[in-house]
């Protein structure tokens, strides 16, 4: 019986799926441990990997247009929840006392921004409809982690919705994505494209670039 768009991402998400205690920042900010100048730094790094996998997610749209609009339709939903993204991380950062300036004069961690360097590798060498995968793998842990962070910082850190509505807008996955996804898998299944060992492959890498950012903060 052939392969379903659902059981390939199914399947992806479950061998993305990290193991207990892989990420060692998210508790600490659970239980209001972490200081506030690893939220902060979080916010600076978070500025770098948005404006970074928007333009990686842009080129992915470009290359599956016009032959897989589906394909091409998921990554251009992507831009357009990077700019969202990056507008709420303002609220973010201006509660971690930070401002335009900071925001310009900060040097990234190397270990932060393995994610987004990753990410542009995909954009120009693998084949959107893998990519897609991938991410949609990625997507399940990262929403888990913006929940577990968007409840803490307002229990522990008194933050406020609006300085929290970065880590709400990625909580919780909404029906259109979901159906995104899938629609963009079964172009790709269509057309012949779709490899599940490689998007195995991205998206073990892309679990382990992600790690690193939050472990890289937790060691800051």
């Amino acid at each position: 019986m052939a392969r379903t768009a659902e059981d390939i991402l199914a399947d992806a998400v479950r061998r993305s799926a990290p193991g207990d205690g892989a990420n060692r920042l998210v508790p600490l900010i659970e239980a209001g441990r972490a200081p506030r100048e690893t939220i902060a730094a979080f916010a600076l790094e978070q500025h770098h990997v948005i404006t970074g996998d928007r333009g990686s997610f842009q080129r992915l749209a470009e290359r599956a247009a016009g032959t897989r609009p589906a394909v091409a339709g998921f990554f251009t939903s992507l831009v357009q929840g990077e700019d969202v993204a990056l507008d709420r991380l303002g609220a973010l950062a201006g509660a971690c006392g930070l401002d335009g300036t900071a925001v310009r004069a900060y040097e990234p961690l190397a270990g932060c921004q393995a994610y987004p360097a990753y990410t542009a590798w995909l954009a120009l060498h693998a084949e959107p409809a893998d990519v897609v995968v991938a991410l949609t793998a990625n997507f399940a842990a990262w929403g888990g982690y913006c929940s577990t962070v968007g409840r803490a910082l307002r229990r522990h850190y008194g933050f406020d919705d609006a300085a929290c509505g970065f880590f709400d807008f990625f909580a919780e996955p909404v029906p259109e994505g979901v159906e995104r996804s899938s629609a963009a898998v079964r172009a790709g299944l269509a057309a012949g494209l779709v490899s599940e060992r490689l998007a195995h492959r991205y998206g073990r890498l892309l679990r382990d670039y992600e790690l690193m950012f939050w472990n890289t903060l937790a060691g800051a």
